[in-house]
């Protein structure tokens, strides 16, 4: 196991030398790519995955600069020192900041499909308005209890926002839709690589929380950690599927099916797997916790 930290170590923090040769390595192979017109060439998949290779290294390097710069300045200032020493005063914030992005990118989504008359960008508002209430409640929660105290509550949650991602993952008919009859969507100008960044910090963020909290004992935190993830990975979604359009053949209509369906059919797994998971142990919890009053009844009736 700690070959295996060590070797994840090297791959995605490499080091100053090697991320700037990776930087204008992976620049002049996308500019040769699309400046000769090159998108079919085998060299193309390579430049793809090496560039993608590099914004996760440049967006992880990002994050561990800023981490240490927020360290430097957080015995200056009390709101930073709060934030980084407070576990319950983090969690509200970071739940707080989801349910404000959450409905500011559902309503943008929501008036592009208006705009556009696109099905797709109504869909994507759907789901993200659908997880903004789940985060409401969750935190509707968290404003009234501490995290882990009332666990007969806080699973009843947990169950109900593991079947509301159950229905949610209707997202295969968006799927579905795309692929069969090959819909994509652009995005304005350079914005494509702003959203690019911010879907791999999603997806990283988010596994990093759902693993970094799974023992914290509250499974209203899991649950808003859980619904973080499936939104960064639907992100993700969108993200390629635009990227296949913007930066794909005219003439390659084949793959850009079997590309979507692919990591389509891979997110639906994924949520679906999720949402079982979060209902089942749910269901096992409240069980054990409605016996436990029973068993300790009986052993004071003894």
């Amino acid at each position: 196991m700690e070959q295996l930290k060590k070797g994840c170590r090297k791959l995605f923090f490499p080091g100053k030398a090697t991320m700037l040769l990776l930087t204008p390595a992976s620049a002049l192979l996308l500019a040769w790519v699309f400046a000769f017109g090159h998108e079919d060439h085998a060299l193309a998949y390579f430049a793809y995955v090496l560039s993608a290779y590099t914004l996760v290294v440049l967006c992880l390097a990002g994050y561990r600069q800023g981490k240490k710069g927020i360290a430097a300045v957080k015995s200056k200032n009390r709101h930073v020192n709060r934030y980084l020493n407070d576990a319950l005063f983090r969690t509200h914030v970071s739940l707080y900041t989801s349910l404000a992005v959450n409905v500011i990118y559902a309503i943008a989504k929501f008036v592009s499909g208006i705009l556009f008359r696109s099905f797709w960008f109504g869909s994507i508002a759907v789901y993200y308005f659908c997880l903004a209430v789940m985060r409401f409640m969750l935190l509707h929660h968290a404003h009234r209890n501490a995290f882990g105290v009332d666990q007969v509550a806080e699973y009843k949650k947990y169950r109900l926002c593991g079947a509301v991602l159950v229905v949610l993952n209707l997202l295969t008919g968006m799927v579905i839709l795309v692929v069969t009859q090959n819909q994509t969507y652009r995005y304005p100008g350079n914005l494509i690589y702003a959203m690019d960044a911010y879907a791999f910090y999603s997806v990283i963020t988010a596994v990093r929380n759902v693993v970094k909290f799974r023992k914290q004992n509250s499974p209203v935190l899991s649950a808003a950690k859980g619904i973080n993830l499936a939104s960064a990975l639907v992100s993700m979604l969108a993200l390629e599927t635009a990227m296949l359009s913007q930066f794909g053949s005219e003439e390659s209509p084949v793959f850009r099916r079997v590309m979507n369906s692919a990591t389509g059919g891979a997110v639906c797994c994924v949520v679906l797997g999720m949402a079982v998971y979060m209902m089942v142990r749910a269901t096992q919890n409240l069980k054990r916790l409605e016996q436990q009053p029973a068993a300790d009844g009986c052993c004071g009736i003894i």
